[in-house]
């Protein structure tokens, strides 16, 4: 008979190490995101393709009609030529800050993003999923004004494999500013806030459709400090060399991944701490 301390018994299977364990990445989780992200630029698809086509067009109307017959050559490219990085870039910086910062506040809004934090997925794989989505999507409007852009002027690029650098790297940073903005957001008005009042002038003053020499010496030395003039001048020297950038491409590269360095560090700060999110 078995002593009554149950010396004899065997002991009991500890419940914990019988629950299965998640996968060191969950690829699943990864790929459930983005297809959801990007299943709503798919529905939309005709405004998605169609908005850059007009969008592009008018530009190409308005700067080369208006413009392109007073200015022939801007650092020895032609003006029609010279403006299609910073149309680009304009459209990339505005559509990757959209696409994720409404991504990650409509589940803020209407209260899923705590399933979404309590399902086994990693804050990495969140962020991938959203910010992925969101970097596919402006990519591939990028690669739209570029192709419409082939119809209007003679395109050429010297540095292909650096301007497709460029776009990726600059399109990922700028999702994951969106989706810092989306996180920092607690209304619509502030969703739209930094990009309307803040990026989009700086991308005006930044040499998106001029070149900073241009402007006077003062103002000049000032647009030297917007870190937009970087950005914009290492991929126009993807397109044209170095005869069409404002700064050495070495700088647009370091400030390029300066840039994405921060967006990064800050949102891997935002899971550490759950700012806005898990309260």
């Amino acid at each position: 008979m078995a002593d009554a301390s149950g010396a004899d018994r065997a002991p009991l299977a500890s419940p914990a190490l019988d629950l299965p364990r998640p996968p060191a990445f969950n690829a699943h989780g990864v790929w459930a995101i983005y297809r959801f992200q990007m299943a709503r630029f798919f529905r939309t698809l005709g405004e998605s393709v169609a908005t850059p086509v007009i969008t592009t067009s008018l530009y190409f109307v308005v700067f080369g009609g208006a413009l392109g017959s007073r200015i022939d050559e801007v650092q020895g490219v032609g003006f029609g030529a010279f403006i299609v990085p910073g149309l680009i870039m304009l459209s990339l910086f505005t559509q990757s800050i959209f696409n994720a910062s409404f991504g990650i506040y409509f589940p803020k809004f209407t209260g899923t993003i705590y399933e979404i934090l309590s399902a086994p997925v990693s804050f990495f794989e969140i962020v991938l999923g959203y910010v992925g989505a969101a970097a596919t999507k402006s990519i591939i409007v990028g690669l739209i004004i570029l192709i419409v852009a082939a119809f209007f002027v003679d395109l050429r690029i010297l540095h292909p494999l650096w301007m497709a650098a460029f776009l990726v790297v600059i399109s990922v940073s700028f999702s994951l500013f969106g989706f810092i903005i989306g996180v920092w957001a607690q209304s619509f008005e502030q969703l739209n806030f930094i990009p309307m009042l803040i990026v989009t002038p700086l991308t005006f003053l930044g040499g998106a459709f001029y070149t900073i020499d241009m402007l006077p010496g003062v103002w000049r030395d000032v647009a030297m400090f917007n870190p937009v003039v970087y950005l914009i001048s290492g991929f126009r020297w993807s397109f044209f060399g170095e005869s069409a950038g404002d700064v050495p491409v070495e700088w647009s590269v370091a400030a390029t991944l300066a840039f994405f360095a921060i967006c990064l560090g800050v949102v891997w700060w935002i899971f550490k701490t759950g700012y806005r999110l898990k309260n």
